[in-house]
């Protein structure tokens, strides 16, 4: 550790980091363009100057570090000259677009103009024209007239994702970011360049032009895409998903998320979402309500001769949640003192996966449901009443229904092929719509949190087993809330001793 002095303020520090930092543990901020914590120093943007006693000339704060006795000023007037000199360089060729500019609300070119500038331009000529819409690759454009140079995204390229397809070409005010020769950018983290990109030169084929990011609001959730569990925030408006975006969690995913997990939102939106519970009548598939459904459920179970504990399998999910899969468990346990517990999970014969983020297993939780005790199904043992949760492939759900004498419940969150053979077919929440927890790689258990209303009459499991179980003569429902289930969950599971919702925080804790 050294002690050194920022703007007046004594502090300590550890040794070795840069002025950038030290800054912010003294309180303040040193705006910068290139620099960013998790890559390589440039240094080339120039904007995070600071006066060094001693020191004749001004630094780049992200190319010094510290040192004993050090002090150095981030907002002195000869600083805050240089700084203005640095942005009216910038800008001298930088397009006045920011009311089209799909980076405008989050834009660092936009803030810093507004914070350490705002003055009017002294720049007459025209300026130098460069090519606006250059595809990049299947998820990224570039507006090469918006670029800065910084250099994060070649670097990100380099480092980070460790395909190298960006590089800047030409010279002076004929430089330009690329992609080398015969390569485009298409690496499993190539989004990761639009959020790290400081200005509106890389936006994003998927979000770019559908809203305004001052009307979006955010929720923090887990990616649902694998096991890894990546923290990130869910961007969404009027109850509609438009973009996922990595969320700081330093043991987990740093900052980053890969392409695949973006995508996960989609599902979500989707036109064939169940909203309503479905059941045979007469022998045609038929919506009912959900008051409706349930004595019809309970009728077909007291139907089937000599059903018992024994004969009733509960299926659980390695995408649903810890809680949902324990109001599974816990009510065919008191309802019907069965402890037949399956899982199913998503499964394909060669998934994507490397030694950065990307899991081979495409589950979010499959850890935390055998942490549950449930156990990978196996379909050859006879059951005569399956409570499923999640959409099961339609082979294996159609081989169960099939067999005669048998009831089948399943809670989907959508309304394809498979959902169209169980006998009971009740809408569910997804992983945006849920309250609740799920246990990753390194059993950390982490929240997901609810950013939609979900549509129609899906609701979570945990809710549904807790009404039905009161149509079986338990007088009230077996829970009230996600973090009761969690609750007993803690209370009956060693692994997760002394967790509450509120010890999880946001980055989650891990289980022995």
């Amino acid at each position: 550790m050294v002690e050194i002095t920022v703007d007046g303020k004594k502090i300590t520090v550890p040794h070795g980091i840069n002025l950038i930092e030290a800054a912010r543990l003294a309180g303040g901020f040193i705006p910068h363009y290139c620099y960013h914590s998790k890559l390589s120093v440039a240094g080339n943007c120039r904007m995070c100057l600071v006066e060094i006693e001693k020191v004749p000339k001004l630094q780049v704060a992200c190319n010094t570090t510290v040192r004993d006795g050090m002090v150095f000023y981030t907002n002195n007037d000869r600083v805050k000259r240089a700084r203005e000199q640095v942005l009216e360089f910038i800008l001298v060729n930088h397009p006045l677009d920011c009311p089209v500019c799909d980076q405008a609300g989050e834009c660092k070119l936009q803030e810093f103009y507004m914070q350490y500038d705002l003055r009017e331009s002294r720049f007459r000529e025209s300026k130098s024209h460069k090519p606006k819409v250059v595809d990049l690759g299947p998820r990224v454009v570039l507006d090469m007239e918006r670029c800065i140079l910084c250099t994060r995204c070649v670097r990100f390229c380099r480092e980070i994702a460790k395909s190298d397809e960006l590089c800047v070409s030409e010279r002076g005010s004929r430089n330009k970011l690329t992609t080398y020769p015969g390569k485009a950018l298409e690496n499993a983290y190539s989004t990761n360049v639009v959020d790290i990109c400081p200005v509106g030169a890389l936006t994003s084929k998927d979000f770019r032009f559908k809203r305004r990011v001052w009307f979006l609001k955010k929720e923090k959730s887990i990616c649902p895409g694998c096991a890894r569990g990546c923290n990130i925030e869910i961007h969404h408006h009027d109850n509609k998903i438009f973009r996922l975006v990595p969320r700081t969690n330093e043991e987990v995913n740093q900052c980053w998320m890969c392409d695949e997990g973006r995508d996960t939102y989609k599902p979500v939106l989707a036109q064939n979402r169940l909203r309503s519970p479905m059941g045979f009548e007469a022998g045609q598939r038929t919506q009912f309500s959900s008051t409706e459904i349930m004595p019809r459920i309970q009728n077909a179970l007291s139907g089937i001769a000599g059903i018992d504990g024994k004969s009733i399998v509960g299926i659980g999910s390695a995408q649903a949640t810890n809680e949902d899969n324990y109001a599974l468990k816990k009510f065919l346990e008191i309802t019907f003192k069965s402890k037949n517990l399956l899982y199913h999970k998503n499964e394909s014969d060669h998934p994507t996966h490397d030694n950065f983020l990307i899991c081979a297993d495409k589950n979010p939780n499959t850890n935390g449901i055998e942490a549950l005790d449930f156990v990978k199904i196996n379909t050859n043992k006879k059951f005569q009443a399956f409570f499923i949760l999640g959409n099961l492939p339609e082979e294996a759900i159609k081989k169960i229904a099939l067999e005669k004498k048998r009831v089948v419940i399943m809670l989907a969150t959508h309304d394809d092929e498979d959902s169209k053979w169980p006998d009971f077919v009740i809408p569910t929440t997804t992983f945006a719509e849920s309250t609740g927890t799920f246990m990753n790689i390194q059993r950390r258990v982490q929240k997901i949190s609810p950013a939609l209303i979900s549509p129609g009459e899906s609701r979570s499991a945990w809710e549904f087993f807790s009404d039905l179980s009161t149509y079986f003569g338990k007088e009230n429902p077996i829970y009230h809330s996600a973090e009761a289930v969690f609750q007993d969950i803690v209370e009956e599971h060693l692994c997760y001793q002394g967790l509450t919702y509120k010890s999880l925080g946001e980055t989650g804790k891990v289980c022995p």
